[in-house]
């Protein structure tokens, strides 16, 4: 009897656990937080502007994205496949796109994998909405976003397998947009080898250039502590 009723108490709490993720993006929006959001958008700057004028870089700029016309950015060049899928930027088409954009547009050209979280999709896109000449309306519940503002500043962040110092925050979100931390965590070059790196990213990947002071950064960070003298990574 203790056996099945423990199976049933764990049965109720996956489905309890489920409930968020089930929500629809209007209700997550409803408790979304823009400033923790401004953190997600992290993992998109290293192809995206989002400034107003800002300049397209392998992706458009993304100011003013919510509810705009899809593949409507002059001067930039879309996959046939994202002028095919067409329609607006809803709410509901960006919380699909953002979590399997392959899946979503076949032939999209964007590389980046998605994000899975639901709550971190939602807080994406809050904020992007934030950053727009007319932002849509979301109705806020009660004082949520508040709070969460206050404990995601408060928290500490996850850089994966990376080393916690100065830089890893520039480094992680900059590397993190097309493939996992870990691929920078088994190498071990000199400051130049990585120089050479990033620029055969940008030249051979698709990689946006970084700007001047966030590539010194990055550079310092990985001369510092992925040099040719560290330890090997445990496989």
């Amino acid at each position: 009897m203790r056996a099945v009723t423990a199976c049933a108490a764990l049965s109720l709490l996956a489905m309890m656990g489920s409930a968020f993720a089930q929500q629809g993006i209007q209700a997550r929006l409803q408790e979304s937080d823009p400033q923790a959001g401004e953190k997600v958008f992290r993992k998109c700057r290293a192809c995206h502007t989002i400034k107003s004028g800002g300049p397209n870089r392998v992706g458009p700029n993304l100011y003013g994205t919510v509810n705009r016309t899809v593949a409507s950015i002059d001067g930039f060049r879309y996959s046939n496949a994202m002028k095919e899928y067409g329609g607006e930027w809803t709410f509901e088409r960006l919380d699909s796109y953002l979590e399997n954009p392959r899946k979503v547009v076949k032939g999209t050209k964007m590389a980046f994998s998605g994000i899975k979280d639901d709550e971190d999709r939602a807080d994406l896109i809050s904020y992007l909405n934030t950053q727009s000449d007319t932002p849509a309306k979301i109705v806020q519940a009660g004082s949520v976003q508040d709070n969460q503002s206050d404990a995601s500043q408060d928290s500490e962040e996850d850089f994966g397998q990376l080393v916690v110092a100065d830089g890893v925050e520039d480094t992680y979100y900059a590397c993190t947009a097309c493939h996992s931390e870990m691929i920078v965590a088994q190498q071990g070059k000199t400051r130049n080898g990585w120089d050479k790196m990033l620029e055969w990213m940008v030249e051979e990947q698709g990689m946006s250039e970084l700007p001047d002071k966030d590539r010194e950064i990055i550079l310092d960070y990985l001369a510092k502590h992925y040099n040719t003298d560290r330890p090997n990574f445990p496989r």
